[in-house]
């Protein structure tokens, strides 16, 4: 699995508070401190001056990480435009893909896979400076949902750190409006999952509630976009499940023939040794004779 990035919509990290410097002045300068008591304000200080150096080259290294991951952002560009291209060549790649993401997976009911059976590409654009947030394009065939050919939604991070979210409105056709039709669904008894229907996957263009927080587009961004293919490729469960099924079958069928064969071996030894008594007996009335 791709190591994840940090999020683009993560506040940067706050310099720790140092120790007011007049509570230090105050404590150093008092009068009459024993001498143990002066040297821990001393070494305070101290501390104090090397923290202040540690913030500062951390600060320095979260400017240089930023300048490199600009950098490089730009470099993937034209692979990931490349990889997106194949990708087009491959049938219900994305619907594949999220159904075998385990996260991704649990937000999807029935209606929705059938939706997203018309989904044929997936871009994920981080803003040019990395920080200020990023934005996840979903393109669809013509489809009996929504009239949409692009549903958008995008993540922002303002100069004081707020994030915030706005996506595409999405134009149901009649009928067809599956965030309101979810909680109708939930007691299916077709239904694939035991468990219950989730809400709608596409509840969440219209859920801009804790954008800093958007555990469904930081694993989009993070985890499937990187490298897709690793969760396309993934077996299908029910298939392996099936399979293992039939193993266990053939191997109790197995071991019920070698139960038969070692009864029947047993019962031939049985009937060996009553011959040979039989024999024997004779033998001892010819002999009595």
């Amino acid at each position: 699995m791709a190591p994840k990035r940090q999020s683009a919509l993560l506040p940067q990290s706050k310099k720790p508070k140092s120790v007011p410097v007049s509570k230090l002045e105050d404590k150093s300068a008092s009068p009459g401190l024993p001498k143990g008591e002066k040297e821990q304000q001393e070494a305070i200080e101290h501390i104090d001056e090397v923290q202040n150096e540690i913030d500062r080259l951390n600060e320095q290294a979260s400017e240089e990480i930023l300048k490199v991951e600009q950098k490089y952002n730009k470099l993937r560009q034209p692979f990931f435009q490349k990889r997106s291209e194949l990708i087009a060549k491959i049938p219900n790649f994305w619907v594949t893909t999220f159904v075998n993401h385990p996260q991704v997976s649990a937000l999807l009911g029935e209606e929705d896979e059938e939706a997203l059976h018309y989904l044929t590409r997936v871009e994920v654009t981080e803003f040019e400076d990395i920080k200020s947030g990023y934005r996840i394009d979903f393109y669809f065939d013509e489809n009996p949902y929504f009239e949409n050919k692009i549903l958008s939604k995008e993540f922002h991070l303002n100069e004081s750190g707020d994030p915030s979210s706005k996506s595409t409105e999405i134009k149901w056709k009649s009928g067809k409006d599956l965030t309101k039709r979810s909680s109708q669904t939930q007691n299916k008894a077709s239904r694939k999952r035991q468990h219950e229907e989730p809400e709608s996957f596409f509840t969440w263009f219209t859920d801009h509630s804790d954008a800093g927080a958007d555990e469904l587009g930081e694993v989009i961004k993070d985890d499937i976009w990187p490298n897709p293919l690793q969760y396309y490729l993934v077996p299908d469960m029910d298939d392996e499940e099936g399979e293992a099924e039939d193993d266990d079958d053939d191997d109790e069928e197995e071991e019920g023939l070698e139960d038969i064969d070692e009864e029947g071996d047993e019962d031939e030894g049985e009937e060996d040794e009553d011959d040979d008594e039989g024999e024997e007996g004779e033998e001892d009335e010819g002999e009595d004779d």
